[in-house]
């Protein structure tokens, strides 16, 4: 199993994390479409985990996509790990938080702006500060 530099057992998560965000990042859950607080949130700023407080976004990546998640067209260079996903059928890159290996979401490779990504992100897994 590897090693993250922010560690915890699940009791430890269970204890800081609310329910939702624990789903989403320990058990890699979703939350529903459109239902997300940063979803349709556009201030200047920076997107952390929830769970470590790591740096993963800027403000001026994020883009409305309409998928009804948040959506990113880059990550901070060596914020996320990217882990193949074969789960419900499907092959996806799932992201992680590299440095605690919380589940953040998916990226694809349908994005409308130059890097032609959509890092694809649940509200659960990040905190905005301004």
């Amino acid at each position: 199993m590897k090693k993250y530099k922010v560690e915890k057992s699940e009791e430890e998560w269970k204890k800081i994390l609310s329910e939702d965000r624990y789903k989403v990042l320990r058990k890699k859950g979703t939350e529903a479409p459109h239902t997300g607080k940063y979803n349709l949130h556009f201030e200047n700023g920076e997107y952390h985990c929830a769970a470590c407080n790591a740096k993963l976004f800027e403000s001026d990546s994020k883009f409305e996509s309409g998928c009804g998640w948040p959506s990113f067209d880059n990550a901070i260079e060596g914020s996320v790990e990217y882990v193949q996903d074969k789960t419900f059928g499907m092959i996806r890159t799932e992201i992680l938080c590299a440095e605690c290996g919380s589940h953040l979401g998916h990226v694809f490779d349908d994005g409308p702006t130059q890097t032609g990504q959509r890092y694809c992100v649940n509200s659960a897994s990040i905190e905005f500060k301004k």
